[in-house]
Order: C-alpha cells, then sequence, then structure tokens
C-alpha cells in the first residue's frame, strides 16, 4: 500500500497526465497543476523539483498504462499473427479514446522532436521500447511462417505506425468521419500484403535484370 506522500505524488501525477493530453507536456507548470488539485505551489513542487521532473513523471505514467492497456493483455495471445493483432486492436481501442483528448506520444513529439534534453530523451525511449515489442511480434510472424520470409520488420512496422498517425491527423485535426475503419482496413491489407500465403511482390522495372537483350534496330 502507497505512503501518504506516495499517494499524493501519484495524484499530481494523475491530474497532470490528464491536463498533458489536452494542454500539452509544455503546457505544464507548477502553477497550473497547483490550480488543478488545490494544493499550494510549494506543495507541488515539493514532490518534484522542477518542471522537467513533472514532465517525466507523466511520461512514465503514461507509458506504463499505455503497457496496461495495450501490450500486456496481448501476451496472454499465443505468438504470430494472433498476438499482432491483439497488439493493434488493443492499440486502437485506446487510439479511438485518445481521439477525443490526445496523445502523448504524438503530442510530445512535435514540442520536442526539435530539441535535446531528458524530457524528449524519456518520450523517445518510450516510443521505441514500444516499437521493440510491436517488432518482436512481427518477427515471431515470421519465425513461424505465418509472414512471408522476405519481410522486413522494420518496413512493416512503419507501415503499421503510419496508419496510427494518420487516424489522429484524419479524427483528431480533420475529423474525417469513418477514420478508424480505414485504420483497420489498412491494418488487414498490410498483412494480408506480407502473408505467406501471398507471393512475393515482383521486382520493379529498374531491379529487374533482363538478359542477351535486343540490339537497336538499325531502321
Amino acid at each position: 500500500m502507497l505512503q501518504k506522500g506516495q499517494q499524493t505524488k501519484a495524484a499530481i501525477v494523475d491530474a497532470a497526465l490528464s491536463l498533458a493530453t489536452h494542454i500539452g507536456l509544455e503546457g505544464l507548470s507548477i502553477g497550473a497543476l497547483a490550480d488543478a488539485t488545490g494544493m499550494s505551489k510549494s506543495g507541488v513542487f515539493a514532490h518534484f523539483g522542477s518542471r522537467e521532473e513533472l514532465q517525466i513523471s507523466v511520461i512514465r505514467e503514461y507509458h506504463a498504462r499505455f503497457e496496461q492497456e495495450v501490450f500486456y493483455p496481448a501476451l496472454s495471445t499465443p505468438r504470430g499473427v494472433a498476438r499482432l493483432r491483439a497488439l493493434f486492436d488493443n492499440w486502437m481501442k485506446r487510439t479511438s479514446v485518445e481521439i477525443d483528448s490526445g496523445c502523448i506520444y504524438i503530442s510530445g513529439a512535435v514540442e520536442f522532436d526539435d530539441r535535446s534534453g531528458p524530457v524528449r530523451a524519456t518520450l523517445a525511449d518510450s516510443v521505441l521500447a514500444w516499437q521493440a515489442a510491436m517488432k518482436r511480434a512481427i518477427r515471431y510472424c515470421k519465425d513461424l511462417g505465418e509472414l512471408r520470409a522476405d519481410t522486413d520488420a522494420e518496413q512493416m512496422l512503419f507501415e503499421i505506425h503510419g496508419l496510427i498517425l494518420a487516424l489522429h491527423y484524419e479524427a483528431r485535426f480533420l475529423r474525417t468521419p469513418g477514420s478508424i475503419d480505414r485504420a483497420v482496413t489498412g491494418f488487414h491489407n498490410i498483412l494480408a500484403r506480407y502473408s505467406a500465403h501471398m507471393p512475393a511482390p515482383a521486382p520493379v522495372a529498374s531491379e529487374r535484370k533482363v538478359s542477351n537483350p535486343s540490339p537497336p534496330s538499325k531502321e
């Protein structure tokens, strides 16, 4: 059971996370959080020591909740395409909620993409940890023979991640109807394209080898 100080800090982080999903990590301040929690500025400051440490605590809490909702439930699914589908389905469930609030991974990337420092590093490490889990799931699919042997895990992950980024843009910014259904369809198309039951795509024209080409006509 958490001690009183830990409970207070957890409550502050929870309030800070709620604020950050709407106003971004950069919008967080000791003063704004004191107003939201009904605490004094000195009381909030005592638990973190700096605005930077507050932002890092929020990122870690967001990542922990992301894992609890998306990653860990999928582990009960057998390795292979079934688990990859479960990871994506859980990701979509969380994303459908975040369309109304916001995603720290995405808003944070916009805020800190051109900066350096511990806040950016913590955010990037969280995203990379999630991407590593997805790549492992894709490689298990290959090992089990459910995806083509020539499947590039990095490329497949890039395409799947791109669906989530497009979904946030279309649904949250442009408010395009049917965006979630399009993202799901996109994922199914990606799976079908990399499926071991589908033939490998033909090489593009520039990659095809031409043997014994005919000499140019002299006409």
